[in-house]
C-alpha cells in the first residue's frame, strides 16, 4: 500500500432557515469535524413592570 495521505473532499457549507453547517480542517488522526451555526429565531423584549392599578 501507499503512503500517501488520504484527503477528503472539501464538503460545502449547509444552509437552511436558522442553521448554517461548515467542516472543519483536519486533526492529527484524520477527524473531520463539524461546526453549527445558530441564527436566533427568539426575540428578547426588555422586562417592563404592569403599571399598578
Amino acid at each position: 500500500m501507499s503512503e500517501a495521505k488520504k484527503t477528503r473532499i472539501k464538503v460545502p457549507d449547509g444552509k437552511s432557515r436558522y442553521l448554517i453547517t461548515r467542516q472543519k480542517e483536519a486533526n492529527d488522526k484524520g477527524y473531520i469535524g463539524y461546526d453549527t451555526i445558530w441564527e436566533s429565531f427568539q426575540k428578547e423584549v426588555k422586562y417592563e413592570t404592569p403599571k399598578r392599578p
